[in-house]
């Protein structure tokens, strides 16, 4: 993967929220599991959770106070303006880009899906805790995105507990992890998250495996096409090139957090029945089926009885 060091990047997508920006008030976030918190079951949920996303709008959290706005735009802008021969080197310039590529390709690609045009949605930075049209939540959780407010949100210190606790070392599972809740936020607009929230909330087969599935194909589909997206300028594109090595690293991750590896984990038995997201070889597969087609009209999860 290789990014394009002329390319310039659109700062107005992110909020750089810093430590506790926002928090305080809203209602709680429930986390799967009991909110357990520290060692092993903190661990655990803070993966279940971290490719949730629109998982959180299954559990009738559209009722929070919004979070508000905290822009680190100024911060941003020259922190990661292209002017800084080193911008790269920094974890909140290469995530920047990684939004607006997802948020570029779905611009062209959303309209195939017959429901008008892309709303682009901004990602927050935050550090311990932040406020969410969803409620408060703190880094335990993960990334996520909120249904409520339409609005992803990363502690960038989660990608250190992806690659130390589970495995997932290459830099790939970061544009994989983004993707993916973009794919929640297309799920959002296409109003899919709504007529999740009616089926089946846990099992093999349940609408919420079946809308964490769908993600990860709209991930693929995404970096089957990311070398194609455009810079603020639309002129320059934001990767150079990306390898079937970068694609095997998403594919790492993919596999680090399926259900069935996640309960191995922890040391329990493999308990299909509270499966929520689905198992390593199926996200594994359904990101590939994205990659391979490169379009999102091959991610019908519902539609389909081969999950």
């Amino acid at each position: 993967m290789e990014l394009n060091e002329r390319a310039e990047l659109d700062t107005s997508q992110v909020n750089d929220r810093g430590r506790g920006g926002g928090a305080g008030g809203g209602i709680g976030i429930p986390l799967p599991g009991g909110g357990g918190r520290g060692g092993l079951i903190g661990i655990v949920v803070a993966v279940l959770v971290a490719l949730l996303g629109g998982g959180f709008g299954l559990n009738a959290m559209t009722d929070g106070e919004d979070g508000g706005q905290a822009g680190g735009g100024a911060d941003l802008e020259q922190v990661c303006s292209r002017d800084n021969a080193q911008r790269f080197d920094d974890i909140r310039c290469r995530n920047l880009l990684y939004v607006n590529s997802i948020q570029a390709y779905w611009e062209k690609a959303y309209p195939e899906l017959g429901n008008g045009q892309y709303e682009p949605t901004d990602t927050n930075y935050f550090q311990a805790a932040v406020n969410t049209g969803c409620g408060q939540a703190d880094s335990g959780v993960g990334p996520f995105y909120c249904p409520a407010d339409r609005q992803v949100y990363i502690d960038l210190s989660f990608y250190d507990e992806l690659a130390s606790r589970f495995g997932a070392k290459g830099e790939f599972a970061q544009p994989y992890v983004l993707a993916h809740e973009y794919g929640h936020h297309v799920q959002n607009l296409l109003g899919t998250n709504a007529k999740a929230g009616q089926g089946d909330q846990s099992g093999p087969r349940s609408a919420s495996v079946r809308l964490e599935l769908q993600a990860d194909c709209y991930a693929g589909a995404w970096a089957k096409n990311a070398t194609e997206s455009k810079d603020k300028t639309g002129q320059e594109p934001l990767f150079t090139s990306i390898t079937e090595t970068d694609i095997k690293e998403a594919l790492v991750a993919a596999e680090a957090i399926g259900d069935d590896s996640i309960q191995e984990r922890s040391g329990g038995q493999v308990n299909p029945d509270s499966f929520t997201h689905g198992t390593s070889e199926q996200r594994q597969r359904w990101f590939r089926q994205g990659f391979d087609s490169g379009t999102p009209k091959t991610c019908d999860t519902f539609g389909t009885d081969q999950l």
